[in-house]
């Protein structure tokens, strides 16, 4: 929220029970209107990705986007965010999870599908090794990308 009256904008936590926002946010005029997710993460686990549900695939709007925080190793250390809109988050999720499912698992056994969903800065284990969808740095065009809120 600190970032978003930084850059200009009025936000305030979205009431409590509020299904796909946290924040609420307007410009100063009240011109524009639109809501903010926020998904935080530390350095742990393998994949460096935000924990999602089949929920976010279906998500749609252009009033809404997502804010992903990497707190590094610590919370105390400098966070990088990434704003995503969630036409892209949903669209990310869908494609990476279906070419998933559509990879065999160890040993080749067919993958079951489940709720849980990763938004990865890499994705090349969920395609074929020598895919460039979603590789490395496909997120890099949303760090900081505080611009895509002014549209």
């Amino acid at each position: 929220m600190s970032q978003l009256l930084r850059q200009g904008f009025i936000a305030a936590l979205a009431p409590q029970g509020v299904p796909n926002l946290d924040i609420v946010v307007s410009d100063i005029g009240g011109q524009r209107q639109f809501g903010i997710q926020v998904k935080s993460r530390l350095e742990k686990g393998a994949d460096g990705g935000w924990h999602m549900g089949a929920k976010h695939e279906a998500i749609e709007s252009d009033q809404l986007f997502y804010c992903f925080v990497d707190f590094g190793l610590s919370e105390t250390g400098a966070a990088k965010t990434y704003i995503i809109p969630s036409r892209v988050v949903a669209r990310v999720l869908r494609d990476s999870h279906s070419a998933w499912l559509a990879r065999p698992g160890k040993n080749g056994h067919v993958r079951k599908d489940s709720n849980v969903r990763r938004l990865t800065p890499d994705y090349t284990y969920a395609y074929a090794p020598d895919s460039p969808v979603y590789a490395t740095g496909w997120l890099d065009p949303y760090l900081e990308a505080w611009h895509l809120l002014q549209a």
